[in-house]
Order: C-alpha cells, then sequence, then structure tokens
C-alpha cells in the first residue's frame, strides 16, 4: 500500500526535505500533490534514517508545506518504450510535444539503465556512413563507438548534428534496420524548432525519436533528458535487434545543470566548480553505447558539447576525452573562411577507425588515403605557416605544391554544403583528386599498386 507523508519540512528549490519516511530508497520516484489538486514529480537523492531529501522536476511555486502531500511509488523514473516511438517528438521527461496520442508501452524501462558487462561487449569494427567527407574518410565512425564533436559557441554543430542525423546509414542488408535517437539538451525554443522542421523537410523523422528539453524547462529535466534518450536507443538496439545512433547535445548544459543541482545540495565543488562526481557520471551515459554479444543491434554515440572560451582542457571536454573514444573538433579560423562544416581535421581523431575501413568496409585503399591526405595536409600547413613568415620566394616548388593542397583540401574536401551528402566512394575519389596536385613520389604512404588503380590520369 502506498503511503502519503504530509511532513514536508523544507524546501530548497528545487530540493525538499520529508521527515517521518519509511521503506524508502535512493533514485525512487515520488509524486507531490499540492492542495488544489495539482500533481508534481520528484525523485530521491537521499536517505539519512527517517528523512528523505527529494528532487523536483518542476518548480516549487506554490507548494504549502502543511496542506501538500507526498506519495512514493517504489520504483525509479521509467520511460514507456515502444516501436511506434519512432517518428515521434517528445519531451526531456519523455511525454509526446507533437500533439499525438501517448505511447502504448511495450515496456516500461528505468531511465538508468542497466551497466553492460565488460566481458560481454563486442567490439566495434563495422563502418558508418554520416555523408560527410572529414568524418568518413578521415575519422570513421565504427558502430558501436562514442565519437564526440568538440564545439564552440557560435560554431554551427547544431547544423552538422541535423546533417548527420539525416544523412546517416549503415551499408549493405541491414541500412533499413537503422534508428536515430536525437537529444537536443537546454536549447531555445528557435533551435527545437529548426531539428523538428528540418527532420520533418526531409523526412528523416520517420526513422527518427525526438526528445527537446527546453532552456526554459527545470534543470532536473535536463538531467533525465539523455538517459531517456539512452533507454529509447537501449529499447531499439537490443530488444528490437536495431543499429542506433544516438545524437546528445549539448552536453555543456547537461553538466551545468548538474553542476546547479550540486549547488543546491551544498556538495563541496570540484574543478571550476563542478560536482567531484562529474567524470562517474557522465561515464554512466557514454557507457550505455556499444555492442553486445550474442546481439545484433547496437548504439552508436555522437555527444556534441560547446567548450566554454574554446578550453579543450575544461572539465567537460577533458573529461568526456577521457571517456570516448576519440573527438571531432570544430574550429572558429575556420569557419571565419567560409568552411563548412569546419572540423579541424589535425587535432581530431577516431581511435576506432582502422576497424571500420578496408576492403569488404570501405574500400581497399581508405587506410592508405587517409594516411596520405593527414600528412600532405600537415606539410601543406606548415608551408603555409613558412609562406607567412619568410614570403613566397623562401619555399621550394615542391612546398609551394603542399600549400597549394592545404588550400584545396579545405575548399574541396572538407568543406561541403549542408546538404551534400557524399558516399564513402565520393569521398574517397575527391581525395585521390587532391593528392593528383602533388608529385607522385611524394605519395610516399600509400602502395604503388593503390597509385596506380586509383590515381586519376590526365
Amino acid at each position: 500500500m502506498i503511503k502519503e507523508y504530509r511532513t514536508i519540512s523544507e524546501i530548497v528549490s528545487p530540493l525538499m526535505m520529508i521527515k517521518g519516511v519509511e521503506g524508502v530508497t535512493y533514485d525512487e520516484l515520488a509524486e507531490l500533490e499540492l492542495p488544489n489538486g495539482e500533481v508534481r514529480h520528484c525523485k530521491v537523492l537521499e536517505v539519512d534514517g527517517d528523512t528523505a531529501v527529494v528532487q523536483l522536476f518542476e518548480n516549487a511555486a506554490g507548494i504549502n508545506l502543511s496542506r501538500s502531500k507526498v506519495r512514493f511509488l517504489g520504483h525509479p523514473l521509467e520511460l514507456a518504450v515502444s516501436a511506434d516511438m519512432l517518428g515521434r517528438v517528445f519531451t526531456g521527461m519523455g511525454t509526446p510535444r507533437d500533439g499525438g496520442p501517448e505511447i502504448l508501452a511495450e515496456a516500461r524501462m528505468d531511465i538508468n539503465g542497466l551497466p553492460m558487462n565488460p566481458a560481454a561487449r563486442d567490439y566495434p569494427n563495422e563502418f558508418i556512413q554520416t555523408g560527410i567527407s572529414t568524418i568518413d574518410g578521415l575519422n570513421t565512425l565504427v558502430r558501436g563507438q562514442k565519437l564526440p564533436i568538440f564545439s564552440g559557441s557560435g560554431l554551427p554543430h547544431a547544423q552538422l548534428a541535423a546533417q548527420i542525423a539525416r544523412q546517416a546509414k549503415v551499408l549493405g542488408d541491414e541500412a533499413a534496420n537503422f534508428a536515430v535517437v536525437f537529444a537536443a539538451i537546454g536549447i531555445t525554443f528557435e533551435e527545437a524548432e529548426f531539428f523538428v522542421q528540418e527532420f520533418n523537410r526531409t523526412g528523416a523523422i520517420d526513422r527518427t525519436v525526438l526528445f527537446t528539453n527546453l532552456a526554459d524547462d527545470p534543470a532536473v529535466e535536463r538531467i533525465a533528458t539523455p538517459r531517456m534518450a539512452l533507454t529509447a536507443a537501449e529499447y531499439l538496439a537490443f530488444e528490437r535487434d536495431m543499429h542506433v545512433l544516438v545524437i546528445l547535445t549539448d552536453i555543456t548544459n547537461y553538466a551545468e545543470a548538474l553542476r546547479e543541482v550540486s549547488a543546491a545540495k551544498k556538495e563541496v565543488p570540484g574543478r571550476r566548480g563542478y560536482p567531484g562526481y562529474l567524470y562517474t557520471d557522465l561515464a554512466t551515459m557514454y557507457e550505455r553505447a556499444g555492442r553486445r554479444i550474442g546481439k545484433p543491434g547496437s548504439i552508436t554515440m555522437i555527444p556534441i558539447l560547446t567548450m566554454p572560451e574554446d578550453d579543450k582542457t575544461h572539465p567537460i571536454p577533458d573529461l568526456t576525452g577521457y571517456i570516448t573514444e576519440g573527438q571531432i573538433i570544430l574550429s572558429r579560423d575556420l569557419y571565419r573562411k567560409g568552411v563548412n562544416p569546419p572540423v579541424d581535421v589535425l587535432p581530431s581523431l577516431s581511435r576506432l577507425k582502422d576497424k571500420g575501413i578496408g576492403k569488404g568496409k570501405t574500400r581497399e585503399d581508405h587506410a592508405d588515403t587517409m594516411n596520405q591526405l593527414f600528412s600532405a595536409y600537415s606539410r601543406g600547413k606548415e608551408a603555409k605557416e613558412l609562406m607567412t613568415i619568410l614570403g613566397e620566394s623562401a619555399l621550394t616548388p615542391t612546398d609551394l605544391q603542399f600549400a597549394r593542397f592545404a588550400d584545396e583540401f579545405e575548399k574541396r574536401y572538407v568543406s561541403q554544403g549542408p546538404e551534400e551528402n557524399r558516399s564513402i566512394e565520393e569521398t574517397l575519389t575527391i581525395g585521390w583528386e587532391l593528392l593528383k596536385i602533388l608529385p607522385t613520389s611524394e605519395l610516399k604512404r600509400i602502395r604503388t599498386e593503390y597509385i596506380e588503380k586509383y590515381l586519376p590520369r590526365d
């Protein structure tokens, strides 16, 4: 039998203290009923003897301490899941935002998920095509990988996220078994409308589950939103055997909400005021991506975060880099040049790229051309810096060719329109066309047979 408590002793928004409770557990869901019959939701953050501290999902306005009552429901926050979620738009708490009916639940799943046994993890080794050359060609995304995008304020990460969500697919027979779960965390109403309209315009909404948490929604909802999205992804991947790409934007807003709640709890702050458990908290989200032995489905994750002051050493990108398998970094300098998406190729990295490329996955020449493009672009950038300091006359003819290569590489390979969806073959072809700028003798990282087979002839 569910007990009702009228023993609320204190409210410090968004926290509330209730005394005299029995049998209450950490993370348990509760309902707060106001004198006018309005019901608000909260969850247990801490239990000390017969005193429970709960966290309100809505604001604390209008709560009468003596006349309001609390019911503990005996289970954690859950999401109603079903295959009918595809094509729908939800709030950060999992209720429909698109005016459609409630989901007829096939199951109700704890949004905190279950930790994946490391021994049950399958190694990521299959290619996902995003249609974006700098990712597919140079920092390849592999099924089951966690590959974050590090952006900055004002850079077009929202457009890049939408483009990846629209274009991403797996190749071969499983192409129809692909879905996207998109969680927008702490965004403005205009950004939320942009994502919804973009997916509707292109038809991508049909294979997408969209969660939108707005900037004026409570901080507690912001903390729940990515977990709602990952719960939907786990259902689709491991119960429906689908390949799911999860895009979370913006993780910085999530971490700010975590800091706000931590401050309200009067916890000892860690670096830059963030809670000391930020690493652990992020890991509980990121590590839900992956593949399981014996399960055909997979969860691949692209978290997007804006680095405060473009600082890679800030706690959020710093800790994210430790947990994930690489990073795609957006460059403000390239953005000023008009390169879009402004992916900074040289510091970007996908640690699993070698597992998802090659014969039978992309193409036999992929690894060699990738290494040669990295090398040539790096040398071209150095040549351009020397040209700035010493003047063009100080460079050798070969250095001038590399400098020209760097310019063409940014214009033709890195830059592509927001509607341009390149196949992996098109990406590789553009790479070969650019390598033709250089003398064949400088293509030292490509095997001779590939040069003879793929290098364009006049």
